[in-house]
This record gives C-alpha cells, sequence and structure tokens, in this order.
C-alpha cells in the first residue's frame, strides 16, 4: 500500500458509502463480443472478497455505470451490493438519489471512476479516487489515484485504503 497523504488518509476514514464505475475499474475496460452477440466482461475475484469485506465493516457500496448488463446484475447480486444503477446517462443523478435515500452527505461518500462521465461525481464527493489507466483529463479532479488498474483489483486496492485509514484493516499481524 502506497503512503497516504494526511488529507486522503482524513478523508477516507470519513467514508460511509462507496459508488464504483463498472467498465474501466472493476473491468479492464474492454468490451469482448461472443459471435451471437451476448458480451462478456472479466471481474477480479480480490474484488468480489475485497467488496464483501467493505460491507461487513459497515461500508456501503453502489455501482452506478452507463451501460447495461445482466453480468453487471449477477456479479452484484453474488457480492451481496444492493445498490445498482446501470444504463445511467448521468451519474450524477444516480448518487444524489442515493445520499437522499441514504441519508448521507456527499461528505462521507467516495466515488472510484475512469472517465470523463465520472467528472461530476469527482466534484461532489469527499473522496475522488482514480484508476491510472482512466481518461488524462481526470487526474487534476481527484483526490487519489490507485496503483493498480482498472479491472486488475481496483476494488481490492480501495477497500484496503479505506479500512487502513479507519485503523481496521484486518489483516496486519
Amino acid at each position: 500500500m502506497t503512503t497516504l497523504s494526511e488529507s486522503v488518509r482524513q478523508r477516507a476514514a470519513a467514508i460511509t458509502l462507496v459508488s464504483f464505475d463498472v467498465d474501466g475499474v472493476l473491468t479492464d475496460g474492454r468490451l469482448l463480443y461472443t459471435e451471437r452477440g451476448d458480451e462478456i466482461k472479466a471481474f477480479h475475484v480480490q474484488d468480489g472478497s475485497s467488496i464483501k469485506l467493505l460491507i461487513e465493516y459497515g461500508i456501503q457500496v453502489a455501482l452506478i455505470t452507463g451501460r447495461r448488463s445482466t453480468m453487471v446484475a449477477r456479479r452484484a447480486a453474488e457480492l451481496g451490493i444492493e445498490h445498482v444503477f446501470q444504463g445511467v446517462a448521468d451519474k450524477t443523478v444516480a448518487l444524489e438519489a442515493l445520499c437522499a435515500q441514504l441519508r448521507l452527505p456527499a461528505s462521507v461518500v467516495a466515488h472510484v471512476g475512469d472517465d470523463l462521465p465520472d467528472l461530476p461525481l469527482f466534484h461532489r464527493v469527499g473522496l475522488a479516487i482514480a484508476v491510472p489507466n482512466g481518461h488524462p483529463a481526470i487526474f487534476a479532479h481527484v483526490h487519489h489515484t490507485t496503483r493498480l488498474a482498472g479491472g486488475a483489483g481496483v476494488a481490492r486496492e480501495v477497500c484496503e485504503l479505506l479500512l487502513r485509514a479507519r485503523d481496521s484493516w484486518p489483516f496486519d499481524p
């Protein structure tokens, strides 16, 4: 785990909800199709166990994505993610509705994204996180960039960041 600035550590310690974009964050962003036209997505297994750990430690998880996929719904169900927004044209509307429903201020929300549709969320949340293979225009608008690329265990890295900031990482000797 890389050393965090005090500002990022404080922001991370306050997080009670983390939203993830899907394509380019929980996947590597490639769209694969079979000859029949079925879409295929690859999710990292360590992201799954880490998302379950976040939920176990009281941090709610949401998926907010511009695309629709039965695989995203299936993966969310497998992991116990209750808040899933697919086919979202304006991610800000989805996040603001979720915050209103959960009665959470934006200051306790983190968003992990990789592309221009994530920019409005980065400006609203308490902790904005990008992946290093994201669009170059986003990096000036985030508080933290993960070491791992999208699809390579980003949720696992974010999980450790958030739990270490709370002094709750359960795997230290």
